[in-house]
């Protein structure tokens, strides 16, 4: 049974079906996995730095797999889990997911039962895994597209195991900063996402129960020759799913001002440049405190009340 996680104060009024049938044609998204696979190879070398032998990795937003195969070849006695909420993207997954199969086919009798991956249809916030099941959760750029993260933080903390290691890479506010401003200056609603500030994203983690975590954030600036091409990949990032997104057509001469506030932020060198703001993550689930009889200390917080 489906359980719907109650409303928080960091909630974003994101349409999920809206954000799920986006990525249900993995070719209209495909433009836009350059980013994706940069910020994923840098995930990975803050990954060497830290020393785990997982025996069961969770990918959340696995998209269509091209992280699955990495994590493999980095933990073939795994089990690699692939999670994500588009049906179609888990299909294209099936690929990346066979072809590694196929290669690891000849070494199957040295590796443990459950060593390989696997695919998972779910949301974030509402996992079909039990408790204390993973010693790895990764995610490469896809939190911020859920509309609760503070519900997905404490998901992902119950699933993972003591001493278990969450690492996340997600956009922070400062993404697309250009048109969003052009948006303003023209008028016109914003079309992205009211991303989550690392600070915020740093307190969720302390409250849901996580140890010592550690974020950081880069400015990564792509450059376009036009505002056309600039646009077509804002949406293939995924556009505007929120549920108070504006309804109906933008007029023309709407969005030619839009396009003339862009052209007005041409670099020296003539392109346009399109900025993301990077959020890295990563954090530890501590052991249960226990008493000396061995029973499990559990901290329950009350509600402030309001001031």
């Amino acid at each position: 049974m489906s359980v719907v996680p109650t409303p928080s104060k960091m909630s974003a009024p994101i349409d999920l079906p809206r954000v799920r049938e986006f990525f249900s044609r993995p070719a209209r998204v495909q433009p836009s996995d350059f980013l994706r696979r940069e910020i994923a190879a840098r995930m990975h070398e803050r990954l060497q730095l830290v020393k785990i032998t997982p025996r069961r990795v969770l990918d959340a937003g696995c998209g269509p797999g091209a992280d699955l195969a990495m994590l493999q070849k980095d933990f073939p006695a795994a089990q690699i889990i692939g999670l994500d909420a588009a049906p179609a993207m888990l299909k294209a997954a099936q690929v990346p997911a066979g072809a590694l199969a196929g290669l690891n086919q000849w070494v199957a009798k040295l590796l443990p039962a459950k060593a390989g991956i696997d695919l998972l249809c779910g949301d974030f916030a509402d996992l079909a895994l039990q408790s204390n099941a993973i010693d790895l959760v990764w995610s490469n750029l896809a939190l911020h597209w859920h509309p609760q993260p503070d519900i997905v933080f404490g998901e992902w903390r119950r699933v993972l195991r003591d001493n278990g290691l969450l690492m996340f890479s997600c956009f922070g506010p400062d993404t697309f900063k250009e048109v969003k401003d052009a948006f303003v200056e023209a008028g016109l609603a914003p079309p992205a996402l009211p991303f989550v500030d690392m600070h915020d994203f740093g307190d969720m983690l302390v409250n849901v129960g996580f140890a010592t975590p550690v974020l950081d954030m880069e400015t990564i600036t792509v450059t376009y020759a036009s505002a056309q091409a600039l646009l077509l990949d804002v949406r293939a990032w995924g556009g505007n799913p929120l549920a108070t997104r504006q309804r109906g057509l933008t007029g023309r001469a709407a969005w030619r001002s839009m396009q003339d506030a862009l052209e007005r932020l041409r670099r020296p060198d003539g392109k346009l440049g399109l900025s993301f703001e990077i959020i890295y993550g990563h954090a530890f689930r501590p052991p249960a405190r226990v008493n000396k009889a061995g029973e499990a200390i559990i901290r329950f917080d009350l509600p402030r009340p309001p001031r």
